[in-house]
């Protein structure tokens, strides 16, 4: 059972829904601590108090804001659940709004909200139910670790799930990374759709869709601590500068028919011929006849 990240409630109007908020998603990266490479002894990292000049413990650690280098402001941990904001105890929806309207740039970590004891268990499926009838999602705000947040309600499975957000100052404008103006000829980017099409999938189960870094390193580590030799290094292919992009795309169809062990794909569009277009001579344009001056009466 994943442990309580956070305790509190959603806000939909009048409506409170006591809920615990839980991570939803796992790490299963391979961590690697420091060791001094003459004698493998363990390098860490010790709190030193600067004034006293000896470590501390946590529990004589608090916050504190710099205000001057010669003033600290003490901040402490029941100030900071306590701040004058709705946001600091709640989950407060401000708004709901198709997903497709959000920009997935802006979606963070994902957590689980379960509701928090059996009179949170109606208003939580009351919000779950309404939810996914009307097909869109809540914007809601809520403050965790210092600050105030933006985030992102939604279903899944019958559970809420809680997407942190990014404010929209927090988003970095692309215009700088534009590329140079090209010209795409139609029949590129029809072999671009078939490439697409041949690499179509309903979902994303698969043995493609795993970490293979990890495997690797998991089978490195393995090696060395029953003194094998570690497992060879594929060659891989060097990535060519691309001159021709139709006949790319032609070869990287092929390849993901020939990896798929699909032959009834369809084939890539054939080039247009492009064909001469004969001038017609210039019509000749009737000079234009002086205008008649209005006679005198």
């Amino acid at each position: 059972m994943p442990r309580t990240i956070w305790s509190g409630a959603i806000s939909f109007g009048l409506v409170t829904v006591p809920i615990h908020v839980q991570s939803a998603t796992e790490d299963h990266s391979v961590r690697f601590h420091q060791y001094h490479l003459e004698d493998m002894g363990r390098v860490r990292v010790r709190k030193v108090c600067e004034i006293e000049g000896r470590e501390v413990q946590q529990s004589e650690i608090g916050k504190g804001y710099e205000w001057s280098r010669d003033q600290v402001i003490p901040i402490s941990d029941a100030e900071l659940s306590n701040l004058p904001l709705p946001t600091a105890k709640a989950i407060e929806i401000d708004a709901f709004v198709p997903l497709d309207s959000v920009d997935p740039i802006r979606i963070g970590e994902g957590y689980y909200l379960a509701p928090d004891g059996a009179v949170a268990a109606k208003p939580y499926k009351l919000l779950v139910q309404a939810l996914g009838r009307s097909s869109k999602v809540a914007v809601a705000k809520y403050a965790w670790s210092g600050r105030e947040r933006l985030g992102l309600l939604r279903v899944r499975d019958d559970v809420l799930v809680l997407h942190s957000m990014r404010w929209p100052d927090e988003i970095r404008s692309p215009e700088e990374l534009y590329p140079p103006t090209v010209d795409i000829d139609g029949d590129e980017i029809d072999g671009a759709l078939a490439l697409m099409e041949t690499m179509a999938r309903d979902d994303l189960e698969g043995d493609e869709f795993r970490d293979a870094y990890t495997e690797a390193l998991e089978q490195i580590i393995e090696a060395k601590r029953e003194h094998r030799a570690p497992p060879a290094v594929p060659e891989l292919a060097e990535p060519g500068q691309v001159l021709d992009l139709m006949a790319a795309l032609n070869a990287s169809v092929e390849k993901a028919r020939a990896s798929r062990g699909e032959a009834d794909v369809h084939e890539m569009p054939a080039p247009k011929k492009k064909t001469a277009v004969k001038k017609q001579p210039a019509k000749k344009t009737a000079a234009k006849k002086p205008a008649r001056k209005p006679r005198s009466a």
